[in-house]
């Protein structure tokens, strides 16, 4: 199955990157851009449209469904990681990018900066088909300039047959028993490094207090000797080869279809991270692409990303639509939206990020 990682390295120079780059906007009273006026009965068939996605995170024939569907030529440019992409539209002037798919708190920044247009929701009625959960996202309360197209968690993705007790707890990770050490991974991915010494100190996964961080350090630096390795994209198949027995690991990344992998959240809790479609300010094809965003939330469509990537989508019609044989292979399909939300939503943290990065540069660099 084609995998994408959600929220790739998170990018120290972001909110400098941001700030430099200008792109302020005339905004109302709130600090919400002002929206153009769009025409709801543009001819769509004059438009056309550029998308800036993840590689296999849609259908190869997308452009091809929406020329039949909607009637306007689409082109998809592809982005690696989400620096790939925040480089591009934050480089002043038009990206030549109508809708880009950014992570959450990417999407916050954008549009800080001003360089999202606000959605126009009378143009996506398929919005209706969101979870009520979907509206309350940190990072985006209420669904003003960004819509969620994939969402989930973080835990721990172990073997059953090969771990003595099953892990429930972050601590089992930081603190491994003697038969797991040598044989357990961590991410190296910025915020998700710090994840799991933040919960198990019970703080925020979004703190920005140097203390918590420093504490936090501590406990990485403790559990490195013990690590087999530290790995964000090949840790499954070090599961399904049993060179691994337990890792930190995004939900939709762990092969639960192997009968002997399970997946669990720690009881201190995790995260929530939501990979998102925004339209920029900077398009000259909003109405085509509101229309886009649209189709994409109609079930049939979005049920695309369940069945063939396995990640959870916030589109309840969608959902209820799922393969009851492939939730009970992939039970972390099936976790309930209020459980989801039980996660706390990563935020952009401007430019305390660094704290972040300082962080793990220093837990890269110890011997």
């Amino acid at each position: 199955m084609p995998r994408h990682v959600p929220v790739a390295l998170a990018s120290a120079g972001l909110a400098f990157a941001l700030a430099a780059c200008g792109g302020a906007s005339t905004t109302d009273s709130g600090g919400q851009a002002a929206p153009d006026a769009l025409n709801a009965k543009a001819d769509l068939s004059k438009q056309s449209l550029t998308i800036s996605i993840w590689d296999g995170y849609s259908p190869k024939d997308l452009p091809q469904q929406v020329k039949a569907k909607l009637g306007f030529d689409t082109k998809v440019a592809i982005h690696d990681t989400n620096e790939t992409v925040m480089a591009k539209l934050t480089a002043g002037g038009d990206s030549g990018i109508d809708v880009a798919f950014v992570s959450g708190q990417y999407a916050q920044a954008l549009n800080a900066q001003g360089l999202l247009e606000p959605l126009h929701t009378e143009l996506i009625p398929n919005l209706k088909n969101l979870y009520p959960e979907a509206t309350q996202l940190a990072y985006d309360k209420g669904n003003k300039f960004s819509v969620p197209y994939t969402w989930g968690t973080t835990g721990l993705c172990y073997r059953s047959d090969l771990v003595k007790t099953p892990p429930t707890s972050w601590n089992d990770l930081l603190n491994p028993s003697a038969d797991l050490k040598k044989k357990i991974t961590m991410m190296t991915t910025e915020r998700w490094l710090a994840l799991p010494a933040l919960k198990l100190l019970g703080a925020s996964v979004n703190t920005t207090d140097q203390a918590t961080l420093d504490k936090a350090k501590a406990a990485l630096l403790k559990v490195k000797p013990d690590l087999l390795a530290y790995d964000d994209t090949t840790f499954g198949d070090r599961l399904k080869s049993g060179e691994a027995v337990m890792v930190e690991a995004w939900d939709g990344w762990c092969p639960t279809d192997q009968k002997n992998i399970k997946f669990v959240v720690p009881k201190e809790g995790s995260d929530l991270w939501t990979d998102t479609m925004v339209i920029l300010k900077s398009s000259k094809n909003k109405e085509a692409a509101h229309a886009f965003i649209n189709y994409v939330l109609d079930p049939s469509v979005h049920g695309w990303v369940p069945a063939n990537i396995l990640y959870k989508v916030p589109n309840k019609a969608a959902m209820d639509a799922v393969d009851p044989a492939l939730l009970k292979d992939h039970p972390e399909l099936a976790l309930p939206p209020a459980d989801l939300l039980k996660g706390e939503g990563l935020i952009d943290l401007g430019e305390a990020s660094t704290a972040y990065t300082r962080l793990s540069t220093e837990v890269a660099a110890a011997q």
